[in-house]
């Protein structure tokens, strides 16, 4: 097949042609119609994780068609249109696999860790990472649902937040202007903090009832003791202890976005009011169904921006530079 790879960090990406490995008994192989770009993906690129190998195929958002089954895959079939998002492949044989948490497995593959991932013209993983778009999913926008959307969704769902909860979202880009979109439709009241005056009606266009800026020190005190929850999607310092004031008493700081220094928080900040801080990677195959049939009985999708894949780098750039609005979708065009 043929992909876009790097050969070392921080290079542009080239296309290159690749040999895929035999396709395992419980394996699909997709033909790649979309992969979105998430930041997750420049971070390997540039491996600021220590954890890339090269050549290195990015993209771990994926939508796509199934052109071929393993001997064993009984859950999806040729022509079946799916998605793939950051693993895999999991155990399937751990407590974590068996209670319906694979995304919490010790042993899950990421997709683009040790593996090709989607900036290719087809992905090969495990039957039960692979999740069938239901009728009425937009093959386009849905890639980023499956890593940015999943992603704030599944703390919904695991701290059981309720329709007449106060949530904040932390950052206003790929993931929490998802976020906005989900938690206006489960029916809380929303607010965005963003340090973007350019973002503050188009956050209220997405779900947000408030907007208030999020390096503000004034505006942030004035929401003492409002929110049940925050959600922090960004990968910058902020002043914690400061957001941890505006929770109320057993409210939670979760973290969903990548803050690579360490969290500067005073203890009694969270003594006094019993309160919690948190974070989880992206949901389970179980979860993200859920998340696809919610979003698509309240209209939820990401905004898209379209680029072709063979100007990936353009793409890259075009993320780098802050103006995405608010995901980046690449079209395969092999």
């Amino acid at each position: 097949m043929y992909a876009y790879a790097v050969q070392k960090a921080g290079q542009a990406l080239s296309k290159i042609e690749l040999e895929l490995p035999p396709l395992g008994a419980d394996e699909v192989k997709i033909k790649v119609s979309y992969c979105g770009i998430c930041h997750s993906d420049l971070s390997m690129l540039n491996n600021e994780w220590g954890a890339s190998t090269f050549p290195l195929v990015a993209g771990h958002e994926v939508s796509g068609e199934v052109v071929e089954v393993g001997s064993s895959v009984s859950k999806h079939k040729v022509g079946d249109v799916v998605g793939l998002g950051w693993h895999a492949a999991y155990c399937d044989t751990c407590r974590t696999c068996d209670t319906g948490d694979q995304n919490l497995c010790a042993s899950a593959q990421p997709t683009i860790i040790g593996r090709h991932g989607g900036f290719a013209e087809f992905v090969q993983a495990s039957q039960t990472s692979v999740v069938a778009l239901p009728k009425g999913i937009d093959v386009k926008s849905a890639g980023p649902m499956f890593c940015g959307g999943i992603t704030v969704f599944n703390p919904l769902v695991q701290f059981d937040i309720k329709p007449t909860s106060k949530v904040a979202v932390i950052g206003i880009g790929g993931l929490g202007h998802l976020a906005l979109q989900f938690l206006n439709a489960w029916g809380c009241e929303v607010t965005a903090f963003t340090s973007s005056e350019s973002k503050f009606d188009e956050a209220k266009s997405m779900g947000a009832h408030h907007v208030i800026n999020s390096i503000d020190a004034k505006q942030i005190e004035a929401a003492n003791s409002r929110f049940d929850l925050i959600i922090s999607t960004v990968n910058v310092k902020l002043d914690w202890n400061l957001y941890l004031t505006t929770l109320t008493p057993k409210g939670r700081l979760h973290f969903v976005g990548a803050t690579l220094e360490p969290l500067n928080v005073g203890v009694f900040s969270l003594i006094g009011g019993q309160k919690s801080i948190s974070g989880s990677p992206v949901g389970s195959p179980d979860t993200i169904k859920t998340m696809l049939d919610f979003a698509n009985q309240h209209s939820i999708e990401p905004l898209v921006e379209e680029f072709p894949m063979s100007q990936v780098n353009e793409a890259i750039a075009h993320l780098e530079s802050g103006k995405a609005r608010y995901r980046i979708v690449l079209k395969a065009d092999f």
